[in-house]
């Protein structure tokens, strides 16, 4: 079993940069791929990058793949999601996941955080 708690998201200005945060509890975070994922209203849950066990690998969608970057840190328990140049349609509530194998789908994800906002002012 793995919980999954968010942090670092508020309000920024267009061009600005946020550190997302997520921290795990458990002894088995280093087994797990883990992801972000992003849902704005009215739209479904959309990924935005992962990152294998071992930090071997990391993918991201188009869309940010020159802007952000995933990070994890075993001894912590924790992946990170370091985000710049942020735009408005970056506004959304993002999710870190955990689970066995790394992909694109959120149904490949076991665990879930519970969420946090990040909205960006034009």
């Amino acid at each position: 079993q793995v919980q999954l708690v968010e942090s670092g998201g508020g309000l920024v200005q267009t061009g600005g940069s946020l550190r997302l945060s997520c921290a795990a509890s458990g002894r088995t975070f280093s087994s797990y791929a883990l992801a972000w994922f992003r849902q704005a209203p009215g739209k479904e849950r959309q990924f935005i990058a992962s990152i294998s066990r071992g930090s071997i690998s990391a993918s991201y969608t188009n869309a940010v793949s020159d802007r952000f970057t995933i990070s994890r840190d075993d001894a912590k328990n924790t992946v990170y999601l370091q985000m710049n140049s942020l735009k408005p349609e970056d506004t959304a509530v993002y999710y870190c996941a955990a689970g066995l194998t790394d992909g694109i789908k959120a149904l490949g994800y076991n665990y879930w955080g519970q969420g946090t906002q990040v909205t960006v002012s034009s």
